[in-house]
């Protein structure tokens, strides 16, 4: 199992140029052995991705305290003055215009509740992911978007507020989604620059995606080439054909 996953991370990780490692997110009820409990405290689920790139670990519920949101996101048990945060935090986020009481209903929210959220590098997932989390700039998505085009069979949602709920999107409908963020992510996470999205795949169709990224990478590179050629030949004054265009591929 790791040695699959640490081929689809290398073939994602080359192809694309990422300069983090894919994330593996896991949802299960049984932590597997050698996997260590957070150590820590984050202020919000979202710094998991981030912290998750470089090793392993398991959270629970008590780990996601500080995220009254990401606590619906995931469907995590939450008790009494959790909720009463989040109700306090939507107060807030519907007085601000930022989200209304009618669109938190619209909210994916993980349909399945579990015990635990298993994050790690994807190379060294002890768990089969649910959903695969790359940290993305704009050149990297357009591989993306045309490879999950031709997997899930159209274009991937390009999601706001909040960056968590890409997770339950992706577990829930089995397609990739594309977040763009949010402010508290893009507060919290250092890795989300403002030229960096989310990417998120469903882990079970991982192989899927990595075939077609590859392939469409590949083609992106070699007509890249082809029009900054063509794009020299037509401002020097020429007007190629495509073949002649084609040729000087070669040259």
């Amino acid at each position: 199992m790791t040695t699959s996953y640490a081929s689809h991370a290398r073939a994602l990780t080359d192809a694309l140029g990422l300069t983090l490692t894919p994330v593996a997110v896991s949802l299960t009820d049984t932590v597997p052995a050698g996997v260590p409990a957070f150590a820590g405290r984050v202020p919000a689920g979202c710094v998991f991705w981030q912290e998750a790139a470089a090793r392993s670990f398991a959270t629970s519920p008590a780990d996601h305290e500080l995220c009254a949101i990401g606590t619906f996101t995931h469907n995590l048990d939450a008790g009494a003055a959790h909720e009463e945060d989040r109700r306090d935090a939507l107060r807030v986020f519907a007085d601000l215009g930022y989200v209304r009481p009618e669109e938190v209903p619209l909210i994916p929210a993980l349909r399945q509740r579990r015990r635990h959220v298993v994050y790690g590098p994807l190379p060294d997932a002890p768990l089969a992911p649910d959903a695969v989390v790359l940290f993305v700039r704009a050149g990297q998505t357009l591989v993306l978007v045309e490879a999950c085009e031709r997997v899930d069979g159209g274009t991937p949602p390009a999601m706001g507020r909040p960056a968590c709920a890409v997770v339950p999107q992706v577990v829930n409908s089995g397609r990739a989604a594309l977040s763009l963020g949010c402010c508290g992510a893009r507060a919290y996470v250092d890795a989300m620059t403002e030229d960096v999205a989310i990417f998120a795949m469903p882990g079970g169709r991982l192989a899927e995606y990595t075939a077609q990224v590859t392939a469409l990478a590949r083609a992106n590179s070699v007509l890249g080439r082809f029009h900054r050629l063509r794009r020299a030949d037509v401002e020097a004054g020429g007007r190629p054909t495509v073949m002649e265009s084609v040729a000087r591929l070669g040259s």
